[in-house]
């Protein structure tokens, strides 16, 4: 599964499910041993994450969220994703 992004201990990864149970667009983000898939919008489609974590999460988001539009529309045409830098 390609790294997206990776800061403060959290690894954000994006990939194509071919027969995935979510058709909108979404990342997988790992913590620690916690596991969320979180929707563009931001909406949490599955798991969870510490409080603080996710906040972060959220803000990285919203900040590089043309790069994750980009990001969904290469991988679903079946090309090679550009990394996004980190939260800073």
């Amino acid at each position: 599964m390609p790294v997206l992004s990776a800061f403060y201990g959290i690894i954000v990864r994006i990939f194509k499910e071919d027969d995935g149970q979510h058709n909108m667009p979404h990342i997988h983000a790992s913590y620690s041993g916690h596991k969320v898939i979180v929707a563009l919008d931001g909406e949490v489609l599955e798991g969870e994450f510490p409080r603080n974590k996710m906040r972060l999460l959220l803000a990285w988001m919203e900040i590089h969220q043309d790069d994750l539009k980009a990001n969904w529309d290469l991988i679903s045409d079946g090309e090679p994703i550009f990394r996004i830098d980190p939260l800073k």
